[in-house]
């Protein structure tokens, strides 16, 4: 790994813009799971370091939902974007020469897995989905893999129902995001829901990172009032993505940039990284053939 990031930075030379005639701009897009304005302001220094970097007008676009950013990488309008693994595998099976897969977040504890965490407010009595029958559940974005894809495989197997409203649960339904989904079990609106972390760290902190430490980051939830129900197997973390037809330079300096993001700016990467993690390493196309299979058995 570290020879591949050394490889990329070699090529790099961080220090020369790119010629501004080969790209007029250069625009990030970024998922929901926490709002807007939290998404831009976290995302903002690696704006700047990339406009500084390629010598064009940087900018970022935080769409409502995933297929925004989805679809802005399909129409050319998005050049990179953080992808969670279904969002890259509908976008590959939309058209698989429209992006690809550059890096991937890499944890605390050097691998790049993360979880599907189900969770309920702890004064409502439910331990886990045994108590969730007739009760309220909250996905995320049909596009989220964690907030939906992998939990409507996965649970489904442990209750022997289907996730259809009134089947299992008395009610099944999609919040928009991630940070929405905390804030809806936080405020009793849905009795459980999903969101993603990486598993490691204390349950207090909202793990290490991922949705639910922002979401304690930023004031709005207090882990001792919640308790997690379902956790499912591990997830192969998404890919930051570019679109393919970018010049190869501009991909391979934002590729640096990213790859030495942790070294250069810690506070940045915090933000961008959403949590405490080890940085990004590499990653390709075949890392995700497994999430683009059961992408393809959810839409049969």
């Amino acid at each position: 790994m570290k020879k591949l990031i050394a490889a990329v930075l070699a090529t790099t030379a961080l220090t020369s813009p790119v010629m501004a005639d080969e790209i007029k701009e250069f625009r990030i897009g970024i998922l929901g799971g926490e709002n807007a304005q939290d998404r831009l302001n976290s995302n903002e220094c690696l704006r700047e370091k990339t406009e500084s970097l390629l010598g064009v007008e940087t900018k970022l676009f935080a769409p409502a939902d995933y297929n925004g950013v989805i679809q802005g990488l399909l129409g050319g309008t998005i050049d990179a974007a953080w992808l969670g693994a279904s969002g890259y595998a509908k976008t590959f099976l939309s058209d698989p020469e429209a992006v690809e897969p550059i890096l991937v977040k890499v944890n605390l504890d050097g691998g790049y897995g993360y979880y599907s965490v189900g969770f309920a407010r702890k004064d409502s009595g439910i331990k886990s989905l045994d108590d969730m029958k007739g009760k309220v559940f909250g996905f995320g974005d049909p596009n989220s893999t964690s907030g939906f894809l992998i939990p409507s495989i996965e649970i489904p197997q442990a209750t022997g129902a289907t996730m259809t409203s009134g089947d299992y649960f008395g009610e099944v339904k999609f919040t928009g995001g991630h940070e929405q989904t905390i804030v809806a079990v936080n405020n009793g609106d849905v009795d459980a829901g999903v969101t993603w972390a990486d598993g490691l760290g204390e349950w207090e902190d909202g793990f290490s990172s991922g949705a639910l430490r922002k979401a304690v980051d930023a004031g709005l939830v207090d882990m001792n009032d919640l308790v997690q129900i379902w956790q499912s197997k591990p997830i192969p973390e998404g890919p930051f993505v570019v679109r393919k037809d970018l010049p190869e330079n501009v991909k391979v300096k934002f590729t640096g940039l990213l790859a030495s993001l942790k070294s250069m700016d810690e506070d940045c990467a915090y933000g961008v990284l959403q949590g405490d993690a080890k940085g990004f390493m590499p990653i390709t196309h075949d890392a995700y053939e497994v999430i683009i299979e059961a992408r393809k058995l959810k839409s049969n």
